[in-house]
């Protein structure tokens, strides 16, 4: 593709997310994810099959036969949305790169540009790759509501084929305004992939409340902070300052990392 002569450099720092999910889990999927899944299946099941023998000799039980049955749909859910983000891998062929944003190169870090600039740039790096992968965008004018619509159709039909999610992000890689920097990002989940996160009953009324009622200030701070040393940390290693001016900022963000926040968020 040209890079290393474009942007004069023999390295490069990116963003990037390495797929399939499983690749990185394994050891949660067969210890965690696979087993709640199969128990809650089987144990389910045979309860509904219970209730089924005993509504047949006409006990009345209908409200805990539909709360068990909420129950059992859940789990199903639950197993098709983890496997979803699996795929056998059996070498390096079948592992995939998704870069989105390129953050520096030799003497040069690249916060400056904005993000329709880094998802262009390094979807040229991905043409004709067999490792890297296109980032898919959608950018959206907020103050048109037919261009908001858009993007909240995309991210139904994203999530509808089973898509993870999205990630939204202001214009500009860092953005600012009276308060200061804004929140790099936020991440949009589909409501399948949100199990695997929060359990699969998740979606039921009254864990959805409770859900709802948490706090986000901390974790939002936290993010913040984390990606303010991220920005100041590759500015001192492009500059060449001593690396332990580099570790510093990394080990900020470690401390950062072990302050007890939900981590589901």
């Amino acid at each position: 593709a040209g890079f290393w002569e474009k942007f004069q450099t023999d390295w490069v720092c990116l963003d990037c997310e390495l797929m399939p999910w499983n690749a990185k889990v394994m050891g949660l999927l067969r210890e965690q994810y696979i087993p709640v899944g199969a128990a809650g299946s089987a144990a389910l099941s045979e309860s509904l099959k219970s209730l089924d023998l005993a509504v047949a000799r006409g006990v009345e039980i209908a409200g805990l036969q539909s709360k068990l049955q909420a129950r059992f749909e859940a789990v199903e859910k639950y197993r098709v949305a983890y496997s979803n983000y699996c795929w056998e891998v059996k070498g390096f062929e079948d592992l995939k790169l998704a870069p989105f944003h390129l953050l520096a190169t030799e003497g040069k870090t690249w916060f400056e540009k904005d993000h329709e600039w880094h998802v262009s740039t390094l979807a040229k790096l991905s043409e004709g790759s067999t490792l890297l992968m296109k980032t898919e965008s959608k950018t959206l004018d907020l103050n048109d509501p037919e261009s908001c619509l858009a993007g909240v159709d995309w991210w139904l039909e994203l999530t509808g084929a089973g898509g993870e999610g999205m990630v939204v992000k202001p214009f500009d890689f860092i953005a600012k305004n009276e308060k200061g920097v804004i929140q790099p990002a936020v991440k949009v989940r589909g409501r399948e992939y949100l199990r695997i996160i929060y359990g699969a009953e998740y979606a039921l009324p009254e864990n959805l409340d409770r859900l709802r009622a948490r706090g986000l200030a901390g974790k939002r701070s936290l993010a913040a902070r984390e990606f303010a040393l991220g920005v100041e940390s590759l500015e001192r290693f492009v500059q060449k300052e001593p690396l332990r001016r580099v570790h510093e900022c990394a080990f900020a963000v470690l401390a950062l990392e072990s302050e007890l926040v939900d981590p589901r968020l």
